[in-house]
């Protein structure tokens, strides 16, 4: 019998590989303003932070304020590459399908992302209603105030709910909640997650037994 009483789930990077496809458009779209930006270098030093982080980042390497249409931008962009080539993370479906508890998904991205990557990827009934997104309480990661307004709302106190993250913004932010959290370490590519996680798996396939 699990000690848990719920899982909450990031979004990017956790149910949806989508975190390549949005940093690769963010690089491309700075890289146009001068901003300079390796692709591998800006997955490390972006994943699993929020959109006003990455921006605030470009702009110091192309050293002016960003355009003013910069985010709506990236937003339609992204919403397009997403459509072509979003898929789920390995496993992800299975885990689903065979989870005995709630669950939710508590994600930095805007509600109308994590709809559409859901509804794309197959994976929108799942969650239809049960999705907690930063952007409606104006809180982000590494603050844990997703993460609290997702148990609250689903009815557990932190202790009775285990996070499931792939980002260290997002363990720290858990963690900052009062949460245990698994770390999916599967991207990780600097090793940031086996230190801060309560524990890390490498694939979905594990998560179940874990559980």
């Amino acid at each position: 019998m699990s000690k848990y009483k719920c899982v909450i789930f990031d979004c990017d990077g956790v149910l949806i590989d989508s975190e390549p496809i949005a940093i690769g458009v963010l690089v491309e779209m700075a890289n146009y303003l001068g901003a300079n930006m390796d692709f591998e270098r800006s997955m490390v030093a972006l994943k699993g932070k929020s959109f006003q982080y990455c921006s605030n980042y470009i702009s110091k390497r192309i050293k002016k304020p960003m355009p003013i249409h910069f985010e709506q931008d990236y937003r339609i962009n992204t919403f397009e590459s997403f459509r072509k080539n979003i898929q789920p993370i390995k496993g992800i479906s299975n885990v689903l399908k065979n989870i005995n508890l709630p669950f939710c998904v508590a994600s930095s991205g805007p509600e109308n992302k994590i709809r559409l990557n859901l509804d794309l990827t197959g994976l929108l009934p799942f969650f239809e209603a049960h999705i907690f997104s930063c952007y409606a309480i104006q809180k982000w990661k590494p603050e844990p105030d997703v993460f609290l307004w997702a148990a609250e709302t689903m009815g557990y106190e932190p202790e009775d709910c285990l996070v499931v993250e792939d980002s260290l913004s997002g363990v720290r932010a858990a963690k900052a909640g009062g949460f245990d959290v698994f770390g999916y370490t599967e991207h990780d590519y600097n090793s940031e997650l086996n230190n801060e996680a309560t524990k890390t798996f490498s694939s979905m396939d594990k998560l179940l037994k874990m559980l």
